[in-house]
């Protein structure tokens, strides 16, 4: 095992009318706050009113904007730091799920910066301050809830960037399974993919020994295994639900990685992906991790082996490893397909045209690589999206 520090702020409010409480959470930060979100779904549903409402009452003034976008853009995030500077807002509180909560984690690094915000994602400058985060999670997925990641789309060129500061950790976030009920079918086959990839990122590292958090990644893939079909067939199913959202949440809360190194180069992968065709991330990963999986296994066999047999219940001891590795994978497309998703590129619609620009502008034309488990050069990343077509 590896050394680690672990250390995650983030105060998690989980139940029915969680939403109800973030004015007390967030009066202990500031006396305005911006409210962003997506869509209209918020207004719609009355979720915004109840946020708003338990603001009032706490005292606590606020600020809207709206209109996240899956995979959130930098215009907007520009919008937001703008706003919140004249407005003078103290917390960002994000209704919503990663897009939504991603956006506001860049606009509250990018209050306090005199440059662009941007530079952080480049790498050009590293944060130093942001305004506090809070969050009422609607779509369990990307687990940003309780992260140190944000994930945002410069328009100009497509590019789609990450940055990990504990900066961004939220300061507390809401968590109400009912709130979920009414998604649409897609989006929850896109979350258990989100969350599952985020699992499988852990699992193949290369450090060892790491046998607890082994078992802990396993039991929660089981987990999103079995609530996710369950979450489809009965969408009222509260109990369902609250195993997925938990297990979205503790899969991306850094718990999961301590005491050993990811790899994180199909998420990269993915990124440029769904930056090039702005598909969903968690359908851009069902259709990245399977080609990953079968591009790297044999770097360590007994490991795919192990998931395989641990999590899909692949009967190894009548077959060799290797045969076990693939019969894993198998069953992982299988699951995936059978929530709904698309495994193969062409099932998105999508070709081989910008395959060399992809690779090109993930390894900085050939000259990085992405990936912990093995590293992904570019002719790596053009084997692996030619595995996914």
């Amino acid at each position: 095992m590896d050394d680690f520090v672990f250390h995650n702020t983030t105060k998690i409010i989980f139940g029915r009318g969680a939403e109800t409480r973030v004015g007390e959470e967030a009066k202990a930060f500031a006396s305005k706050v911006l409210i962003h979100y997506g869509g209209g779904s918020a207004k719609k549903s009355g979720l915004f009113d109840r946020v708003a409402a338990s603001l009032k009452a706490a005292g606590v003034s606020y600020v809207e904007l709206g209109g996240v976008a899956p995979n959130p853009r930098l215009s907007l995030v520009r919008q937001g730091i703008e706003l919140c500077r004249k407005e003078k807002v103290g917390l960002v509180l994000a209704i919503g799920g990663g897009s939504a909560i991603d956006s506001s984690k860049a606009i509250a690094l990018g209050v306090p910066y005199s440059g662009d915000v941007w530079d952080f994602f480049t790498g050009a400058a590293v944060p130093t301050e942001a305004l506090p985060i809070g969050t009422v999670l609607t779509i369990p997925a990307a687990g940003s809830e309780a992260s140190t990641g944000c994930v945002i789309t410069k328009e100009e060129g497509l590019f789609k960037r990450a940055v990990n500061s504990e900066l961004i950790y939220p300061r507390f976030s809401a968590l109400n399974p009912e709130l979920a009920f009414t998604l649409p079918k897609e989006q929850v086959a896109n979350g258990a993919a989100d969350i599952m990839s985020h699992l499988f990122e852990r699992y193949f590292t290369n450090s060892r020994p790491v046998e607890l958090t082994d078992r802990l990644i396993e039991a929660t893939l089981r987990t999103v295994i079995d609530a996710a079909p369950r979450v489809l067939a009965t969408p009222g199913d509260y109990d369902a639900w609250a195993e997925l959202m938990w297990a979205g949440t503790i899969a991306h809360n850094n718990l999961l990685n301590t005491g050993r190194v990811g790899d994180w180069g199909s998420h990269d992968i993915e990124h440029e992906l769904s930056a090039s065709y702005d598909i969903a991330h968690g359908a851009g990963l069902a259709v990245v991790f399977p080609a990953w999986m079968k591009y790297v296994y044999k770097h360590d066999v007994p490991r795919f082996a192990q998931i395989a047999g641990r999590v899909w219940g692949v009967d190894n001891a009548y077959m060799d490893q290797e045969r076990a590795a693939l019969a894993g994978i198998e069953r992982l497309e299988g699951f995936w397909q059978h929530l709904g998703l698309k495994v193969r590129l062409s099932g998105l619609g999508i070709g081989a045209e910008r395959i060399p620009e992809m690779a090109d502008k993930l390894t900085n034309k050939g000259t990085s690589t992405v990936g912990n488990f093995i590293k992904v050069g570019r002719k790596e990343a053009e084997a692996i999206y030619r595995l996914a077509l």
